[in-house]
């Protein structure tokens, strides 16, 4: 009887043990009651794990940093613009047929480069112009060398008292009227010289081509001529050179920003086709009138091209600071969200993990800034947050 009793009391004995190292062992891994009240995020109880627990090896951890962070910042959307005033259009000087057409679209080309060939019967009669002021001119000179001739003869005749003097007036007005029919034929001759000098003909030979040269260096980004074309309207632009040493950035800014842009200041540029990469503009001018549809300003401001990387067309944005602070920045995937408020988890110690309740301010990519909460060094939970949701 007395061995039956001592055998019992011997597996009571174990059967406790065994239940007692299987509640140490829960609680080893197990937070402390880290249930989240509704709207009282701040008597959450603090999260703990084993420290030879696997589930840290899982939890990544960062020290917070700070960063300069934008208070009044300019972000809009804008593009890539030729400089209005590199652009040219070319035109016929005169109607005619298109005999050559020397580039295509994408060429570059220099100042005083031929681009087209154009065969005109205006240049002929241009030519017929000059010939007829030189006769001109030739004529009139004749018809002074005979007023000056008689105007002599008549003066000689009055003082040996021949001739009254109103002969003398009369060929004396003669004169004048004769060098002044010189000098308005020498005027239209200089009229006639300086068109053929424009049109880029020699002035004494018929049948000849024009050619139209480049005004100014650059690349041609339109053309709407082909050869054996007959083209009348010489207003009508046959292609488009733009000099794109330097592009504009055109950039619709909402009114309320504006005061933040002004003429002079350096923006950045940041451009679809290029990201991550930020360029620098200097802002030019900015609209004298508000869009009433749209209530934005236009801004244009103006960028360096040296290697022609800018296109005209590209799309991106401009964005410029007025004000910056330095606070603390955490990583996205460092925030979890309660009821109603957002935390991160703040380490205490090895394995003992805090909620703290944060402000955000602006985003700047895979980052957050954090108006109150933490504090730069703090270290956080950046990796693994739902993890400790879940415990």
């Amino acid at each position: 009887m007395n061995k039956t009793l001592v055998i019992l009391i011997a597996l009571l004995t174990l059967i406790s043990g065994c239940n007692q190292a299987k509640n140490d062992a829960d609680k080893a891994v197990a937070p402390v009651d880290t249930a989240l009240q509704p709207g009282d995020l701040h008597q959450a109880a603090d999260v703990r794990i084993a420290a030879d627990s696997p589930m840290l090896a899982q939890i990544k951890l960062s020290a917070v940093e700070a960063a300069e962070i934008p208070l009044d910042e300019v972000d809009a959307p804008g593009k890539i613009e030729a400089n209005p005033n590199r652009v040219s259009h070319v035109v016929l000087p005169l109607a005619g047929r298109i005999a050559q057409v020397l580039v295509k679209i994408g060429d570059k080309v220099e100042r005083g480069q031929t681009v087209l060939v154009v065969e005109s019967p205006d240049a002929d009669a241009a030519i017929s112009t000059l010939f007829q002021a030189d006769s001109n001119v030739n004529i009139t000179a004749s018809a002074v060398l005979k007023a000056e001739a008689d105007t002599e003869r008549t003066r000689d005749l009055f003082r040996n008292s021949a001739i009254a003097q109103k002969e003398v007036l009369a060929a004396e007005n003669v004169l004048a009227q004769a060098k002044a029919s010189l000098d308005s034929a020498k005027a239209v001759r200089e009229q006639s010289q300086r068109r053929i000098a424009l049109l880029g003909l020699k002035p004494n030979q018929y049948g000849q081509k024009m050619e139209v040269k480049a005004p100014i260096s650059g690349k041609v980004l339109e053309m709407t001529v082909a050869p054996n074309e007959y083209r009348n309207d010489t207003n009508a632009s046959l292609m488009t050179i733009a000099d794109l040493s330097d592009v504009w950035v055109s950039s619709d800014v909402p009114e309320t920003k504006i005061r933040f842009v002004r003429i002079g200041q350096r923006i950045g540029v940041e451009l679809a086709a290029y990201p991550g990469e930020v360029f620098h503009a200097r802002v030019l001018n900015l609209a004298d009138t508000v869009d009433p549809a749209t209530h934005t300003v236009k801004v244009h401001a103006e960028l360096p091209n040296p290697n022609g990387r800018f296109r005209p067309e590209m799309f991106g944005s401009i964005r410029h600071t007025e004000a910056v602070k330095r606070l603390p920045m955490v990583p996205m995937a460092a925030l979890a969200q309660g009821e109603g408020q957002t935390i991160v988890y703040r380490q205490k110690a090895k394995g003992y993990f805090v909620p703290v309740p944060v402000q955000l301010g602006i985003r700047s990519g895979e980052r957050v800034a954090v108006t109150s909460g933490i504090s730069v060094g703090d270290i956080i939970v950046t990796d693994g947050v739902m993890l400790l949701k879940r415990q």
